[in-house]
């Protein structure tokens, strides 16, 4: 892992992950707002080298679960583990220092500075003595490069603002930096929702390449033909529970744009459906057809000792 300053912290051996065990894990995870349920009864599971796609509409609970992975917002019921140790973040920071990076919308970016500048922002590279320190341009640039390289980023100006770059490559930008201040978990939340066909092909493609570079990564989103380009594993929310936990071995693209889109909701319409004139009932599934594996959950069942 490399931190702030450019050294390089490797992660314990027991603190490692196997290829079987899940870096992050939530296990009947739950979150409530008074009186008001956000989310409940979660199980998700995020392992390294793996895309976990999160999927739902507006007020599904995505935002909801983002917050709670990262820190931002405490669970209330169930549990959340990292490397199998159940945790209860109280900040952000507390979620960084465990390896859990989250890539907003906005980017988190300062549109007129350089591209370098936005690789650094906020744990600039120093050099020379307390209390001359002074940034350490130089090797900011050229880490920066490098950096970028490995993800398959080539910019030929990198004093150019970032403001100039498309929305496609500053999402990229985002991921490199977040790999390279040691993210073991990379949240991505709606990375391509206001980006065109080619742009988003662009992320998809840097998606993939954290993947192969050994991240866990959670890609959040409201785009099925998006997700199952790259995700290994899909997680379907509906009104703050979990309605689809499936891998893609188990679910086709067809079926999992049909859970994305409602279909249960529009397969018990169907007889209803059938008396408005213009809807084609024929082209909707059958409710049985719908019915896609749901993991249980891993937390063991009530009055166990």
């Amino acid at each position: 892992m490399t931190t702030a300053n450019g050294t390089d912290e490797s992660v314990p051996a027991d603190a490692a992950p196997g290829p079987d065990r899940p870096v992050v894990e939530l296990r009947g995870a739950g979150k409530s707002y008074g009186n008001i349920r956000a989310l409940h009864g979660v199980d998700l599971a995020v392992h390294p080298g793996k895309v976990t796609c999160v999927l739902g509409d507006n007020g599904a609970g995505k935002s909801t679960l983002i917050k709670i992975v990262s820190g931002l917002h405490q669970h209330t019921e169930g549990e959340v583990l990292v490397d199998g140790e159940p945790v209860r973040f109280t900040t952000p920071r507390e979620a960084l220092d465990r390896g859990i990076a989250t890539v907003y919308q906005d980017l988190a970016t300062v549109p007129l500075m350089p591209v370098w500048r936005n690789f650094f922002l906020g744990s600039e590279m120093t050099k020379g003595p307390w209390p001359v320190r002074r940034l350490d341009i130089p090797r900011m640039k050229r880490t920066a490069d490098e950096e970028l390289r490995n993800m398959g980023i080539v910019l030929d100006d990198l004093e150019q603002p970032i403001g100039t770059l498309s929305g496609g490559q500053r999402q990229c930008v985002a991921i490199a930096r977040a790999v390279y201040f040691g993210a073991r978990v990379l949240i991505l939340d709606e990375p391509t929702a206001a980006l065109g066909v080619k742009q988003s092909g662009v992320v998809l493609k840097y998606i993939a390449a954290a993947r192969d570079r050994g991240l866990g990564v959670i890609f959040i989103t409201h785009n099925p033909h998006h997700a199952y380009m790259v995700g290994d594993h899909f997680s379907v929310l509906r009104l703050g529970t979990l309605e689809l936990s499936a891998e893609r071995s188990e679910i086709s693209l067809e079926e999992l744009t049909n859970h994305m889109a409602g279909g249960a909701e529009l397969a018990a319409l169907k007889h209803e459906l059938a008396q408005v004139r213009g809807v084609d009932v024929e082209e909707l599934p059958e409710a049985d057809e719908l019915q896609a594996p749901v993991k249980a959950s891993t937390a063991p069942p009530e009055g166990t000792p």
